[in-house]
């Protein structure tokens, strides 16, 4: 069963690319980098949870958690994809987004060849990293309530898997064990293997501590509720202040002659008022709830050369000028 699906990132998407066509120079670069690495991450979880939800996601006996970070005092996991199954094991796994080639040396370094500047270059091992996220997840289900046999707390069991493209060549050692990366499309074949081939304590062991259904969707219930979306200011990330053209101003700040407000808005066909923004082949506009036509949104700062364009935040929709500095609020769909 699936508990919690990916996160949505269009918004972040959509202010670093406005953020880099509104810079130059070596800003540019850098936010431009930093949307690329975001896509490529959004494309690696996104084709993980493919293959996780295509196996797993109808069955009753797992719960599958998607894009779940935790924060348990200064310290935060960012785990990609959880899955926990009737016996109480927990598996955190890290999607990586190697297109190419992945190397691991004998030693346990991770290598991987980047695209852009054609050359191998080293990483951190998500192995490592995945063990520090297992460190904060056990903290976490501390302070939520699990099952008890005789009187005793039942606790998890925690698995660390390492999932790479299927397109992914991986050149693995001889000596350093490389079992836990897999291809994300021979995981759940990989674990339920590995299941099959387990001893018969720990079959028994595991048989003890089978919970039921319902029990497991309320324990994967209670870990996504403990999910604290991450904010980004990219702004302050790279160093773009009130001074600069691609800073906006925040609403509070504004002082707007033409000024619109929701009440403002109506059909163009039936004057109804039921809007909600949509975004089409020409940008964004009005659809009417009642009678479904479409009404443009025309949006103008007054000044000549200067051109506004509306962003999107949520569910918060905003008229802004770059050469003016301005930001404002004016539209926000209900539903």
């Amino acid at each position: 069963m699936i508990i919690k699906s990916l996160d949505d990132r269009a918004a972040d998407i959509e202010i670093l690319g406005r953020l880099a066509a509104e810079t130059s120079g070596d800003t540019r670069r850098r936010i431009e980098a930093e949307l690329r690495a975001l896509q490529a991450g959004l494309r690696a979880e996104s084709d993980v949870a493919y293959y996780i939800n295509f196996d797993l996601g109808n069955s009753k006996n797992w719960a599958v958690i998607h894009d779940l970070r935790l924060q348990v005092g200064d310290r935060v996991a960012q785990i990609d994809h959880l899955l926990i199954n009737r016996v109480m094991e927990v598996f955190v796994l890290e999607s990586k987004s190697i297109r190419t080639s992945l190397k691991i040396s004998e030693e346990g370094e991770f290598i991987r060849y980047n695209e852009w500047k054609r050359t191998y270059e080293g990483m951190a091992s998500p192995l490592t990293q995945n063990e520090r996220h297992i460190a904060v997840l056990k903290e976490a289900i501390k302070h939520i309530e699990l099952p008890s046999r005789l009187g005793f707390r039942l606790e998890p069991t925690y698995e660390s898997y390492v999932l790479i493209s299927p397109n992914t060549r991986i050149d693995r050692p001889k000596r350093f064990d490389t079992s836990r990366v897999v291809k994300a499309d021979e995981f759940v074949k990989t674990i339920r293997r590995r299941m099959e081939e387990g001893s018969a304590t720990k079959a028994l062991l595991s048989a003890a501590k089978i919970i039921s259904q319902s029990t497991l969707e309320e324990i994967g219930r209670k870990i996504a509720a403990l999910h604290t979306p991450a904010r980004f200011d990219y702004r302050a990330k790279f160093g773009l202040n009130r001074s600069t053209a691609a800073q906006i101003a925040d609403p509070s700040d504004v002082e707007s002659s033409s000024q619109m407000t929701a009440s403002s808005y109506a059909c163009r066909h039936c004057q109804s008022d039921r809007l909600s923004v949509m975004y089409g082949k020409y940008g964004y506009y009005f659809k009417c709830a009642v009678c479904g036509g479409n009404t443009p949104i025309k949006v103008g700062c007054g000044k000549p050369g200067h051109k506004e364009r509306i962003r999107k935040d949520g569910s918060k929709f905003f008229r802004e000028c770059g050469r003016c500095g301005r930001s404002e609020l004016i539209y926000t769909n209900v539903n």
